[in-house]
């Protein structure tokens, strides 16, 4: 059977839940949609206790809030480092794959290369042989 997987599809799928978890957890809050959604949601929760008509649950200056966003870096941080950490793995193994695969390229031209100087040199001995007969 043939594998017509690339090299980063083949590496996704040795990845367990953990892993492909923190990825997505890291490209998630990594990404413009995480940042404008949470801007939004803070400036919300702002509004909402400075102005809360009925029920101010978090008054100024806004301690849950705090603790709300030092338990989610308190998270964050380790789980983006543990999809850097795997990043940086992948990066290697696949360095490693195209140094493989450029040795492998390498010594193919370089047979190729054997193989077409043998064949000119035969070439040019019928050559050189056709001149001296002709010569005769």
């Amino acid at each position: 059977m043939i594998n017509n997987k690339n090299w980063h599809e083949n590496h996704f799928e040795t990845l367990g839940f953990g892993s492909r978890l923190s990825d997505s957890v890291a490209k998630g809050m990594g990404s413009w949609k995480f940042i404008i959604l949470q801007t939004v949601l803070v400036i919300l929760w702002m509004v909402l206790n400075i102005v809360g008509f009925f029920y101010h649950w978090d008054v100024y200056p806004f301690i849950l809030l705090n603790l709300l966003f030092s338990t989610q870096a308190a998270y964050a941080a380790p789980i983006i480092m543990m999809s850097q950490n795997r990043q940086s793995e992948r990066d290697r193994l696949q360095a490693q794959a195209d140094y493989q695969t450029n040795i492998d390229a390498k010594k193919e031209i370089e047979a190729l290369t054997i193989i077409l100087n043998k064949l000119d040199v035969e070439k040019l001995d019928k050559i050189i042989a056709m001149l001296e007969e002709m010569k005769k």
